[in-house]
């Protein structure tokens, strides 16, 4: 609570799930008085610092029997009577007796009313004290009372882990599986993205006990961000295929402008009378310069996207969105046929249900297109990513996705369009949403290389301060700077980075260009590892889309133009594909786009992929 400690005690609730407790069932009636409602638990919360930022971790709870109190205990305000809480800075002393079991009796510092004793009938006090110690030296002062008072120095972040998967310490190491695996299996997006969203002060906080204890050093908390995100141990010095990066002269960055979006003028002009799209370089030029207006948009993303082949006529656009339309609706009838005797026994289908009906409820409903209540556009944002999981059931629903869904769903204004447009999105993306996330490993290591090219004392200092992991650009990586940008400015950033100029991975030039226009403060005012965090996470909705579009381009035709660029940097942008110093923006020829699996690239290909998706989608319905 507010950074402390917190030790809380309250009966039973219906709201709490029993599968989550640990010895829930007792048989012996003499301690419940036959009446299963009069067990409760005792509940042991600390804050761990995770890849959702600090949030409590029930370490381990031991069902005993209410102290026998008068009074009928059935009733619920009855029960709340006898919960408390207290924070551990505020314990005076803890005193332990016995009575056939144990019981402890709490005394605050400054508190006129006396605690319930907490009776431990089943065992467990000795695990609590245990635990308790973890948190502050507990001093025996006679009659077998114990008085907590400040540890002199902190356990190292990984023996603290280790402490808390401790064999002998069971409980510990049950909950903890439970809450740090199980959680980060069933949704990595809560694990990473949501925490990421809420860092503040509290990173520090969360291993502080008392007010009187020496605060964390940030080394050990970056340390403990490493261990806790599963899949994204980091080292990136010794990562294979990246060259040691030393200090380089890049030259001048070139002044670069930006111009006027793609008018639906500009946009037939680039259609012959078939409507196959003419000139693409050239027209993915003028789109990654300015962007597009907004008319345009609901045709320009089928293209960009990969849903429509450019060369494609009008006609073999209808044949292919006649099957493609078939195909959805082949898809949403799976779901939506199931009964609820069958879902009964799909638990994955149900979890996806359940995290699709709470993550749509809460997607961009300040945006007109999807506010209020039983608004149409969130019932085809539910329809559409549980179609998504009978397409890709390995994968299924991540949180996260629905905010990629949502500016698609918003340009297409049509169920069909978006779903393949969103398919499409997901083809890019679907490495970041995966158990292992090796997506984002390697974004970041990528990230770091780039960053390490471009300013080396920046770098450094970010490495002085236990950040160079850049788990603060986590949350751009994950969902496309989604979160940091208004709603208007993420359409206009997506669609630029769609076209693939100028290079591969512009998304971490764009990356880079926010941290070149923040080093300054953040060296400056000599920002530490929570700072750092904090500061980056604050400039949500601060950001200005053309003005990093403009410095991201620059950065990218600097480093193409060195002629000491390091074969690492070279690979990760392209270049190597490219003649080292020319620019396809001037050529009006974009990178060679790597290859997507599921989409024809040509149009000789697209009756064959026509006809192979029919064939499949009956056999599947099969």
């Amino acid at each position: 609570q507010d950074g402390d400690i917190a030790v809380e005690f309250r009966p039973l609730e219906d709201a709490v799930d029993p599968s989550n407790m640990l010895c829930f069932t007792c048989s012996d009636p003499s301690l419940t008085g036959g009446r299963a409602q009069n067990i409760c638990s005792f509940t042991f919360h600390f804050y761990i610092l995770t890849p959702a930022g600090c949030w409590t971790v029930k370490l381990f709870q031991f069902p005993c029997p209410l102290p026998r109190l008068s009074g009928a205990l059935n009733h619920g305000h009855e029960r709340s009577r006898w919960a408390f809480t207290f924070c551990l800075s505020d314990l005076r002393s803890v005193t332990v007796k016995e009575e056939g079991w144990t019981f402890l009796l709490f005394e605050l510092k400054e508190s006129c009313t006396a605690l319930p004793a907490l009776h431990f009938h089943q065992g467990g006090s000795r695990e609590f004290l245990d635990g308790l110690r973890r948190f502050a030296l507990l001093k025996p002062s006679g009659r077998q009372q114990l008085r907590p008072r400040p540890r002199e120095k902190h356990a190292s972040a990984s023996e603290q882990l280790h402490s808390l998967t401790d064999p002998h310490l069971f409980p510990f190491k049950v909950l903890i599986d439970c809450v740090l695996q199980q959680k980060f299996r069933k949704d990595p997006y809560v694990t990473t993205l949501g925490g990421f969203s809420k860092v503040t002060n509290y990173i520090f906080d969360a291993f502080r006990g008392t007010e009187e204890q020496h605060q964390r050093p940030p080394e050990e908390v970056a340390d403990l961000l490493g261990e806790v995100i599963q899949g994204l141990e980091i080292n990136q010095q010794e990562e294979p295929g990246f060259e040691v990066i030393t200090r380089i002269d890049l030259g001048a960055r070139p002044q670069v402008t930006r111009a006027e979006p793609l008018s639906v003028e500009d946009w037939t002009r680039h259609q012959d009378p078939e409507g196959r799209m003419t000139r693409v370089p050239q027209l993915k030029k003028v789109i990654f310069k300015g962007g597009l207006s907004h008319a345009v948009r609901r045709d320009a993303w089928k293209f960009l996207l990969g849903y429509f082949p450019w060369n494609s006529s009008q006609d073999e656009r209808k044949t292919l969105l006649r099957l493609k339309t078939d195909e959805y609706f082949r898809m949403k009838l799976q779901w939506k046929s199931i009964s609820d005797e069958q879902e009964r026994r799909n638990s994955r289908l149900r979890d996806y249900r359940s995290l699709i009906e709470k993550d749509v409820n809460r997607t961009d409903r300040t945006n007109r297109f999807y506010e209020g209540i039983d608004n149409p556009g969130l019932v085809l944002l539910n329809d559409i990513l549980m179609t998504y999981c009978m397409y890709d059931f390995d994968l299924g629903y991540v949180q996260g996705m629905s905010d990629l869904l949502s500016p698609i769903l918003y340009v297409m204004e049509n169920e069909v369009d978006a779903f393949w447009c969103f398919v499409s999105f997901m083809d890019q993306m679907h490495q970041n949403f995966e158990e292992q996330m090796q997506g984002m490993k390697t974004q970041l290591i990528q990230l770091g290389a780039l960053l390490r090219l471009l300013d080396l004392s920046f770098w450094n200092y970010l490495e002085s301060q236990d950040s160079g992991y850049l788990y603060f650009c986590f949350r751009w990586l994950l969902i496309r700077f989604k979160r940091e940008l208004s709603f208007q400015d993420v359409l206009r950033l997506w669609e630029v980075m769609w076209t693939g100029l100028p290079c591969h991975n512009f998304h971490l030039l764009v990356c880079c260009a926010i941290l070149d226009s923040e080093k300054q403060k953040i060296m400056e005012e000599n920002y530490g590892f929570n700072e750092i965090l904090k500061h980056i996470n604050e400039l949500s909705m601060k950001l200005d889309v053309e003005d990093i579009l403009q410095k991201a381009e620059g950065i990218g035709l600097q480093m193409r133009s060195c002629k000491d660029l390091p074969d690492s940097v070279s690979s990760i942008l392209g270049f190597e594909a490219d003649v080292r110093g020319s620019d396809p923006m001037d050529s009006g020829s974009a990178p060679a786009p790597r290859a997507s699996p599921r989409r024809p690239d040509t149009c000789s290909d697209l009756h064959g992929h026509l006809r192979e998706t029919t064939s499949h989608a009956v056999a599947f319905m099969s």
